[in-house]
């Protein structure tokens, strides 16, 4: 594993394999990394070539105590091993960048839809809202 606490967030590279034999060693490095860093850590795992569930373990841990720190963890490049063991999971989009956040409904009174010809009184199409649209920035 290497990391270089030069950027924020902070990128970091885990080569081999990540598993209840490497798990205590790279857990202790990432914790080093994640305290190095201000807003977090990217991870690259494209040289992964093996991870089990204490691998997984070890992911899940820094990704919790990232979030009690408020930061990020994100996995910026992976290997097929990791990919398929988060997509088996569900944990792809715990690692994945923030989306940014959209903005709440904005309430401006209803918009009236003309009924068509021949539609009793009454009897119009649905109210609309007007949404504010998504704005890119921090989450």
């Amino acid at each position: 594993m290497s990391f270089a606490p030069a950027g924020d967030p902070v990128l970091v590279a885990v080569h081999g394999e990540l598993d209840l034999v490497s798990g205590g060693r790279v857990r202790d490095r990432l914790r080093e990394a994640l305290a190095a860093s201000s807003g977090g850590l990217e991870l690259d795992l494209s040289g992964l070539g093996f991870c089990d569930c204490a691998g997984l373990n070890v992911l899940m841990e820094l990704r919790h105590q990232a979030v009690i720190q408020g930061k990020t963890v994100t996995i910026q490049d992976s290997s097929p091993a990791i990919d398929r063991l988060l997509d088996l999971v569900g944990a792809q989009e715990l690692f994945s960048a923030p989306r940014p956040r959209c903005a709440k409904p904005r309430r401006r009174g209803p918009v009236t839809v003309p009924s068509p010809p021949g539609t009793p009184p009454g009897v119009g199409a649905p109210h609309a809202r007007s949404l504010t649209p998504c704005v890119s920035g921090s989450a």
